[in-house]
């Protein structure tokens, strides 16, 4: 094997190692959602081709509102699902929909659009 043919190797190793690492292990640290006077927890959402920021952090025992604003048009992003509160909501087209909820466990808790496709998590401590 000629050094060319090593170095391409490696490279392409390191290519698949970091692929991944981007898409599979990569843990974003999110950010925290605000407490507000009301005595809610509360991020905003830009949906945009996925989930901007896609990492909530939140305090468990503290409701919290979580306010969806879609910028598409795609199908895909219509809706949003939060199973594990029994929640879900449609997204008109430019309109801020809150969703409310109250967190009593910690953990880490998906969000997806209604075919599955876009991804968010509500990280509970």
């Amino acid at each position: 094997m000629s050094i060319s043919q090593i170095l391409v190797s490696l490279a392409g190793v390191a290519l698949v190692a970091f692929i991944v690492w981007f898409f599979w292990l990569k843990k974003e640290e999110g950010v925290a959602a605000a407490l507000t006077s009301s005595g809610y927890q509360e991020a905003t959402i830009l949906v945009k081709g996925g989930y901007a920021p896609s990492t909530i952090r939140v305090q468990h025992g503290q409701p919290v509102r979580l306010t969806f604003r879609r910028e598409e048009t795609s199908p895909c992003s219509e809706t949003v699902v939060l199973d594990a509160f029994g929640k879900s909501a449609h997204l008109p087209e430019g309109q801020l929909v809150p969703v409310e909820f109250l967190p009593k466990t910690p953990g880490e808790y998906g969000f997806t659009c209604g075919m599955g496709m876009l991804h968010g998590t509500v990280i509970v401590q």
